[in-house]
């Protein structure tokens, strides 16, 4: 996908998608779920964000900010990411 096609408007027909109901929406190609699925299933439940203050270098934090809105939400990730590489290593 060109950065061209990510500016052109839509053209889904979105009043449409609105207006059904889920009686008329055609289900018929999704596979019904196993009961090994419900075995192996997990309740997850959401986690709340900690609000915290932090410094980071401006370079960084402009970085993270040029990515899009979900800035913050980025940065939660790439500190995820570090956190779960190095826990093997005990810390």
């Amino acid at each position: 996908m060109s950065a061209f096609d990510m500016n052109r408007p839509s053209e889904t027909n979105w009043e449409r998608i609105d207006a059904l109901t889920d009686d008329m929406i055609d289900t018929s190609d999704i596979p019904a779920l196993s009961e090994s699925f419900f075995i192996r299933a997990t309740l997850r439940i959401p986690r709340q964000p900690v609000v915290v203050t932090v410094h980071v270098d401006p370079d960084v934090w402009a970085w993270f900010k040029a990515q899009g809105k979900e800035y913050e939400q980025r940065i939660n990730a790439a500190l995820r990411i570090y956190a779960e590489a190095h826990k093997a290593y005990g810390g």
